[in-house]
């Protein structure tokens, strides 16, 4: 039996607009997987912890506040020192170009911006998986 994909959804900061996690985390439970939505106003540390109990493949975050250069940073900071390495981070919102290949540089998956097809968030968490199985 194949297991299915586990993904945490989260909100980071202050930032309170929630509809696009919201939409993109429906979106995934339509295509199958397990979603886990943390909700508004987490820390970085809470993202991790909440993704190691439950067993995620993949951590989606999403940020509209501008903090992503701090947040992104951060979790992965985290992660390492959890040692968690067979998670996917990815996220969402309204990046600047430049700063989504240092984001990537730096180990983060794909950035989707407005505009972007769920389906295609959906597909890149699955081939991500496939290849990085546990």
């Amino acid at each position: 039996m194949e297991q299915k994909i586990r993904v945490l959804i989260a909100k980071s900061g202050l930032d309170g607009h929630d509809r696009g996690a919201k939409v993109v985390a429906a979106a995934l439970r339509d295509a199958g997987m397990e979603v886990i939505y943390t909700g508004l106003r987490q820390t970085p540390g809470s993202i991790v912890q909440a993704a190691i109990q439950e067993d995620v493949h993949a951590i989606g975050i999403s940020i509209l506040s501008g903090a992503h250069m701090t947040v992104f940073p951060k979790i992965l900071d985290i992660m390492a020192n959890e040692g968690v390495d067979d998670v996917l981070l990815f996220g969402g919102g309204v990046i600047p170009e430049d700063d989504i290949t240092i984001l990537k540089e730096k180990g983060v998956g794909a950035i989707f911006t407005p505009g972007a097809h769920t389906t295609e968030i959906a597909e890149y968490i699955q081939k991500w998986v496939a290849v990085n199985p546990r």
